[in-house]
């Protein structure tokens, strides 16, 4: 590779690790308390907190008119004048020279508009701040605390799916089988190193680091994705919609209670749409038939595409042989009923039958977000027996704050010593290896923040080794090409010879090592995984700032500058 390749090379990693790490120094350093922790609450918190803020934010404007509206608004109120300038060009009035709290505020048509622009503003920041919090390197359960959920198994749903009252032995497969299908939900859904085990009497601990959205983690632990179709009582339906608008009651558990027109057979459901929070909305509630038409269970698969007419989320699922004839029969049996999309107890969305559909489902009602939820569910399998939450709970950091004190301690101290090491022993040779220690650290911290890796406190320790480990390289290195000075060769000549010699030792060395962290990393779980992952990232990097970066800078001393002596030992 020429030395400009290799220049080029070093620049686009640089970049691009920069581009990778700029989201965890951000998130880390730049981001007020307050919206981290609203940005990591439910989205049912994320809607409390943007609804409070922007009362506030009105408060203050109308505050401010009241007793001077002609002073100049203030600097934290400044994310107001784009919407301002909008309005005034919107309206096609000339913008004021000043922008000031009667300029701003007269700019709204009235109070409910500002205040939902500004309800708006909040939303949006704090929604980029969750997706930031995503794309940001983690902290672990041991060293900033999380979530501990414990899920009790209920086995009257078992003893239904069965027929019959499980056995002990049921009872043992069923809770082993959830184990299973709740680690492929959480591995596919992103959730970060957890820890799942199971306990006396057949419960299940699931421990989460972090500040996880609870929202998130009720999708993936108590989402049963019971996907059902059931035909809509249309003329139930239209009796229970007029006692809706008569008395303004729409929750289903008190129509149920307080109606006496819905027949034996016939329940009243939700139905729910997303607000524009994603959090579901009860709409009204309708009559549906008990009898579930189509379950699940015969759905193969399901994506998610977009209507071309309206750009709204579409499913699509696809049935299985047995499913779709089944469909079939029943979308034949019931031409111009309405069909009840029904997921988990809730009316996703329902249509009017206009023919028999076989095979191919496609329904809309689903947010982009929840249908891709559903598909992975349908993927990892339905749970054979529900779960119910026993506890839920937020814990604090096993070690705290200082163990990570400590650990960054560890790294910084385990770093100088390499770095004044390698100067004392190699002189200027070695603050190039120091060069290329730094940009290792610097590389090792950008793959694991673009991978949303979550750093415990042995994942520290691998980082730790791999600052010991990365000069290496190096010495090898140094050392052929102190023996080709030694041989009277010339600094080009030395280089180029120690390079290409220490090359194949290196690369055998680092391998093996790699080998053995892979290996490490897919058998190993939790802790242990995570220390495998920190060092092979950890490889990878070292290798690269040792034979390439290295080898540039020395290039550029021998070949730009032309050195006649290299400073690489006190004895040459």
């Amino acid at each position: 590779m020429s030395k400009r390749a290799r220049l080029l090379l070093v620049l686009f990693f640089m970049v691009i690790a920069g581009v990778f790490i700029y989201p965890t120094v951000k998130w880390y350093f730049f981001v007020p308390e307050e919206e981290k922790t609203v940005a990591q609450a439910s989205v049912e918190e994320v809607r409390r907190y943007s609804q409070t803020k922007a009362l506030e934010v009105l408060e203050r404007l109308k505050q401010g008119v009241r007793e001077n509206p002609d002073a100049e608004l203030p600097e934290d109120l400044s994310f107001l004048v784009p919407y301002a300038k909008r309005n005034y060009r919107i309206a096609k009035e000339s913008l004021p020279g000043t922008w000031t709290y009667q300029a701003v505020l007269s700019s709204f048509v009235d109070e409910k508009e500002a205040l939902e622009t500004i309800e708006d503003y909040f939303r949006a920041r704090i929604i980029s701040l969750k997706e930031l919090r995503n794309r940001t390197l983690q902290l672990g359960l041991d060293l900033s605390g999380g979530l501990t959920v414990t899920l009790a198994p209920d086995f009257s749903s078992l003893a239904e799916r069965l027929g019959h009252e499980p056995t002990d032995v049921e009872r043992r497969d069923a809770v082993d089988r959830a184990l299973e299908v709740l680690n492929n939900r959480i591995d596919r859904f992103g959730v970060t190193e957890p820890q799942i085990r199971k306990l006396e009497g057949n419960k299940i601990l699931i421990e989460i680091p972090g500040d996880p959205d609870p929202t998130r983690v009720n999708s993936f632990l108590m989402g049963k994705g019971r996907l059902t179709f059931h035909i809509v009582d249309d003329e139930t339906t239209q009796k229970l919609i007029e006692y809706q608008r008569q008395t303004g009651i729409t929750d289903p558990a008190i129509l149920a209670e307080r109606v006496d027109f819905v027949p034996a057979g016939t329940k009243i459901a939700g139905y729910y749409t997303k607000d524009k929070y994603g959090v579901d909305k009860l709409v009204r509630s309708i009559a549906i038939y008990e009898e579930v038409g189509l379950d699940g269970t015969y759905l193969t698969s399901a994506q998610v595409s977009r209507d071309p007419l309206t750009g709204k989320p579409v499913v699509l699922f696809s049935l299985n042989s047995e499913g779709s004839d089944i469909f079939y029969k029943l979308t034949s049996a019931n031409v111009d009923r309405s069909l009840a999309i029904v997921l988990d107890d809730k009316v996703k969305a329902y249509a009017t039958i206009q023919e028999p559909i076989r095979g191919n489902v496609q329904i809309t009602g689903f947010s982009t977000e929840e249908a891709q939820n559903i598909s992975l569910i349908l993927r990892t399998a339905a749970l054979p027996v529900d779960l119910v939450i026993e506890d839920y709970e937020a814990v604090g950091a096993s070690l705290g704050e200082d163990s990570i004190r400590r650990g960054v301690q560890a790294i910084v101290l385990g770093f100088a010593l390499v770095v004044l090491f390698m100067i004392l022993y190699y002189k200027g040779a070695g603050i190039v290896a120091d060069i290329a220690l730094l940009l290792n650290l610097f590389f090792m911290t950008a793959l694991l923040s673009v991978f949303n890796f979550t750093l415990t406190l042995t994942s520290i320790a691998g980082v730790i080794l791999t600052v010991g480990m990365a000069v290496d390289a190096n010495v090898i290195i140094y050392e052929r090409i102190k023996e080709e000075l030694r041989l009277g060769k010339t600094p080009a000549s030395a280089v180029k010879a120690g390079f290409s010699k220490a090359f194949w030792t290196i690369v055998d060395a680092n391998v093996t090592t790699f080998i053995a962290a892979i290996f490490l990393s897919q058998v190993g779980r939790g802790p242990i995984q995570g220390f495998a992952v920190t060092l092979a990232i950890g490889i990878v990097s070292s290798m690269f700032t040792a034979l390439v970066v290295s080898r540039l800078i020395f290039d550029y001393l021998v070949d730009q500058r032309k050195v006649k002596k290299l400073s690489i030992s006190w004895r040459l």
